[in-house]
């Protein structure tokens, strides 16, 4: 998919499953981005994925090592993780998702502590402010809930946006007429319902793509709000499976 000067390639298709014996999936989307001579991917997928992320790579040309940025939207394992196969990249997140990432309990929940206490003090690591240019035409905007510093981004290029959701939107349920659903692993379930609120009344008015991060199909497009809430008009992103 193109929005303009940007070419948006899905290397992994997320998923929202969750096991009664095993519990959440943690199967989200990894993307990948070309732009401005650089290749930047927005998220990680967990530690299952990395041969077949090595593999995907490989039939675009690419390795791990090619990626020049990579951006996170919260510390949660399965967006964060695989950091440690992109160590050259400028990794991105946020200030505040980093800094809470430190405080939780260990062995509780789903921040991998060790990897998130090593990355603090990663030499490329750059922890983002609010309403920062984290990549050109890329801002970072904190949306609480999912977890307390959770990042989404927004991609504007000329006439045309793309909102990356993250965890703030993940499955496109949400998207149909249901924005107080709440997600098993959300942090503070009333902040998320409040910034997926903001997050829809925003890409709705402003009629920009939005995209999550754990849909079982291709789920980018835009948002129409009704008298019910909102209604989700997809537009074509098939993934490269």
């Amino acid at each position: 998919m193109k929005i303009n000067d940007y070419d948006l390639d899905i290397v992994v298709q997320g998923f929202p499953g969750k096991s009664v014996c095993h519990g959440g999936l943690g199967w989200c989307s990894v993307v990948l981005l070309r732009a401005h001579g650089r290749l930047a991917l927005i998220d990680t997928g967990n530690m299952s994925m990395r041969s077949m992320l090595i593999k995907r790579f490989a039939e675009r040309g690419l390795k791990p090592a090619d990626i020049t940025d990579l951006l996170l939207t919260h510390s949660h394992h399965d967006h964060s993780a695989n950091w440690t196969m992109f160590p050259k990249a400028r990794i991105v997140i946020g200030a505040h998702e980093l800094a809470w990432s430190l405080t939780v309990p260990w062995g509780e929940t789903p921040v991998p502590e060790l990897y998130m206490r090593e990355l603090n003090a990663w030499p490329t690591v750059h922890k983002a402010a609010e309403g920062e240019e984290v990549f050109p035409g890329i801002t970072a905007h904190l949306a609480p809930g999912h977890t307390p510093g959770h990042t989404v981004f927004a991609i504007h290029s000329g006439d045309q946006s793309l909102l990356v959701l993250g965890d703030t939107a993940q499955h496109p349920a949400v998207f149909a007429r249901h924005p107080d659903w709440q997600a098993a692993f959300d942090i503070d379930g009333d902040a998320a319902v409040a910034t997926r609120k903001k997050l829809f009344d925003r890409a709705a008015a402003d009629r920009m793509l939005v995209t999550g991060y754990h849909f079982p199909f291709p789920a980018c497009g835009h948002l129409i709000k009704t008298a019910h809430g909102y209604e989700h008009v997809p537009v074509e992103w098939q993934p490269n499976l």
